[in-house]
């Protein structure tokens, strides 16, 4: 399959689960504790977990989901009175002219999103959300590519399982959410052990946001206003991951490990790229002596960001830093989603044809070392 000449590879297309997925997969010991998803609007996307619900400090009704609600349910109802199963979405990378799809959650995205979580318990969720998704991949390994999901609560747990997700279940990548955990940054030396591992199997990291959990977040200070909430912590979570793995020396010590920061845009990258600089520049013989070059130099050698399909600005970041750094994504199903017209209006973009094909496929290929 081709869109237009061109094969596209989604870098984070995501499933809805269903609803009973940790009920009927996580480890007997922790059934009675199992998250809960629920199942009374098209794309209600919400998880209880201990009973705290996420998305949180979201009303769910159609009402305060903005102008796009209802346009959303009946575009979606099709795939939701299918079960959201693996042949519906298939379908829809069909119709929407995607090749492969890489899997990414969404009620998932808030399995591991409360603070200080209890290990065992995050870890089984970790382990059960990866055997579903093993299942769901089956229908079609060539075209569904399963990324992993990790508990950063032990790291020992961490370790184990991204280890499972590659060597057992075959999965091409490992995936966290961008928020500091138990008041830790990512450069905290306990992460260490997860760093060699994932260069070791050779597998990339992708972190991916998500409005709503009880993690620290950027834009809680925005409270119940969801609009201005979403604004600001996709791309803020992950301008700040970036800056902890570009100048906290874990791209340093760890010169064969692959990062994504999906969803969260792409055209912030030149001026966080310059601002790192400049401060290394200023102040880098004193917090940053484990550095043996500029923060941009990781960035440029071993990170990723997807661009969305109507992100107008990315010519900017092409006439500054060219695109080998840019991968694509879809953001299927979600409600803010271009879908089934993703791909095309990407095709529009002010972009060269080389960088095109790079952003549709090359470099996302690189980033997650598939043929």
């Amino acid at each position: 399959m081709a869109k237009d000449g061109f094969r596209v590879l989604d870098s984070d297309i995501h499933i809805i689960e269903p609803p009973d997925l940790w009920a009927r997969y996580i480890d007997a010991p922790f059934k009675h504790q199992a998250p809960r998803g629920f199942d009374d609007w098209v794309l209600d996307l919400r998880i209880e977990i201990d009973g705290k619900l996420m998305p949180a400090n979201v009303t769910y009704s159609a009402e305060a989901r903005g102008r796009s609600a209802q346009h959303n349910r009946e575009q979606f109802r099709s795939f939701h009175e299918r079960g959201w199963s693996a042949e519906a979405q298939l379908e829809a990378m069909d119709q929407e002219g995607i090749d492969v799809g890489v899997v990414y959650p969404t009620r998932g995205l808030y399995a591991q999103g409360i603070d200080g979580m209890e290990p065992k318990l995050a870890a089984a969720i970790a382990r059960a959300y990866n055997n579903w998704l093993y299942d769901f991949c089956a229908a079609n390994p060539q075209r569904l590519i399963g990324a992993g999901m990790i508990s950063p609560f032990e790291i020992d747990d961490a370790v184990a399982e991204a280890q499972r997700a590659v060597k057992e279940l075959g999965f091409k990548g490992i995936f966290l959410r961008p928020n500091p955990v138990n008041g830790r940054n990512w450069h905290d030396p306990y992460y260490e052990p997860l760093w060699s591992q994932l260069e070791a199997l050779d597998v990339p990291l992708g972190f991916h946001e998500g409005l709503g959990a009880y993690l620290p977040q950027v834009g809680d200070r925005f409270a119940r206003n969801v609009m201005l909430r979403h604004t600001v912590c996709h791309p803020g979570e992950q301008m700040l991951a970036a800056v902890s793995f570009c100048g906290g020396g874990i791209l340093e010590r760890h010169p064969r490990l692959r990062v994504a920061f999906l969803e969260g845009n792409a055209s912030w990258v030149p001026f966080l790229l310059w601002r790192m600089d400049e401060h290394y520049e200023w102040l880098g013989d004193v917090f940053a002596r484990d550095l043996s070059k500029a923060p941009s130099e990781y960035f440029k050698q071993q990170c990723f960001v997807s661009v969305e399909c109507d992100e107008e600005p990315i010519k900017g970041v092409f006439d500054q830093m060219g695109v080998a750094n840019i991968v694509f994504s879809t953001d299927f199903p979600h409600p803010d989603c271009k879908y089934p017209h993703a791909v095309a209006r990407f095709l529009e973009l002010p972009l060269p044809e080389a960088a095109k094909r790079a952003i549709l496929w090359d470099n996302c290929a690189r980033y997650y070392g598939l043929a």
